[in-house]
């Protein structure tokens, strides 16, 4: 098995400059939500060069939004395709899903930026433009790990599933798709950035509406009036209380490093109408964490509840409840035990390209993986290149060496994990 993984290594090495340019082509296409399909053209040339099957299709919303996981704003997904390349094992062994995304999150504000988003440029050992982190560089490493498979003459006995999906970044929707598809494996990697660390479990998230009412009177005989503005303020300072009790619970040793496990942030608020009147109504709208073991029904429960217990501090909201909508992106949490199998084979494999011990830790942030693990019941991890701290950043980058040590460890966790057929097995030279 040695000598195997020395020659993928060794492949992955001599094709840096083929996964730039892979890299700066995908990083040129401005993928963001409805716009996918140059970027996923690109990754459908790569895997019929390396002779896999290949399935594209747009999701069906009709399909996809009776099911309680899923979330999307658009009315349908055209234009927008998932692609799947499959290289086939020869059997007996176990089967991975490698899950990247191809959306990515608008540019913001170009000025802000120093290098041109969707550039590419190459500078200190770094590939700039939006996308290079999250995810399109662990996208890169993936292709550049079932490329040298493939192109080392190994054959793998369980199958991998490649899926470059859509919608990512506004809650799921292409890898829910895919997995409704039928895409089932024994285990699942998701190279999103993790800076090399092993994301044995993550947070899920969802977005939160919450209306406060007031009643509205002239703003010179205000006192006649209920300032909703005023009760907002009650109401941030009761949902404060909430993240501090429901972190206090948070006791895994994985997330030591992290201040906030499971945020409350409320990142928008609108309310009033005109400057002599007394605002009648506030909307906050904001992101309620969710820790990796809990059902997102039960922490959508206690939110609820918790509000409702408002009109215990003030009699106002007795009759005046704060009204809650859930809306708009979701993440569903996920975890896998740090003794699972996938888990220590993925570090070994770490030690052995990267000689060091790799750093175990949870996530601050939703991927697609949570979908795995709740609906599919798929042991997953995220690992992967690129640094959380430049993603929707301006001036975002991923580091090459990181690309390429993400593809080595990946590849050599693929052998271990699907096996490798040996010819001397079946009475072969």
């Amino acid at each position: 098995m040695e000598a195997y993984k020395q020659t993928i290594r060794q492949y992955i090495r001599t094709h840096e400059r083929e996964a730039v340019a892979l890299l700066q082509r995908l990083t040129a296409e401005r993928s963001v939500s409805g716009a996918e399909k140059r970027a996923q053209q690109i990754v459908i040339e790569q895997l019929q060069d390396m002779n896999l099957e290949v399935d594209v299709w747009e999701p069906a919303r009709e399909e996809l939004e009776h099911h309680p996981y899923f979330i999307s704003a658009r009315p349908d997904f055209h234009g927008s395709p998932n692609v799947v390349g499959i290289l086939r094992g020869v059997g007996g062994g176990r089967s991975m899903i490698v899950n990247g995304h191809i959306d990515v999150v608008p540019e913001g504000e170009r000025k802000q930026w120093t290098q041109d988003p969707y550039g590419g440029k190459v500078e200190n050992g770094r590939v700039y433009g939006r996308g290079t982190t999250d995810m399109k560089g662990g996208n890169t490493a993936l292709l550049l790990a079932l490329e040298a498979i493939r192109h080392s003459g190994i054959s793998l006995k369980g199958d991998v599933y490649f899926q470059s999906v859509i919608e990512e970044e506004s809650g799921g929707a292409g890898t829910l798709s895919a997995i409704l598809r039928g895409y089932k494996a024994d285990g699942v990697i998701i190279p999103e950035p993790t800076n090399m660390k092993l994301f044995v479990k993550q947070q899920g998230s969802m977005w939160f509406r919450a209306k406060v009412k007031g009643r509205v009177a002239h703003g010179g005989t205000r006192y006649e009036g209920v300032s909703a503005i005023e009760k907002s303020m009650l109401v941030l300072e009761h949902i404060r209380d909430l993240e501090q009790l429901r972190n206090s619970r948070i006791m895994d040793p994985l997330y030591a490093g992290i201040p906030i496990p499971i945020p409350i942030n409320v990142g928008t608020i609108q309310g009033g109408t005109w400057p002599s009147s007394v605002a009648d109504l506030v909307i906050l709208e904001g992101r309620f964490g969710v820790a990796p073991h809990e059902r997102m029904e039960d922490a959508q429960q206690e939110f609820m509840e918790w509000l409702q217990a408002l009109s215990l501090q003030d009699e106002w909201f007795a009759a005046h409840p704060v009204e809650v909508e859930w809306f708009g992106a979701r993440w569903v949490p996920g975890s896998i035990e740090a003794e699972h199998e996938l888990v220590q084979m993925l570090r070994r494999n770490f030690q052995l390209v990267a000689a060091q011990e790799p750093i175990m830790e949870a996530a601050p942030w939703g991927t697609d993986g949570g979908l795995f693990t709740q609906i599919a019941n798929i042991p997953m991890i995220v690992f992967g290149p690129g640094e959380t701290k430049v993603a929707h950043y301006p001036d975002e980058y991923i580091e090459i060496e990181k690309l390429l040590l993400a593809a080595e460890i990946i590849a050599c966790t693929l052998l271990d994990w699907c096996g490798v057929h040996l010819e001397e097995e079946h009475g072969g030279k």
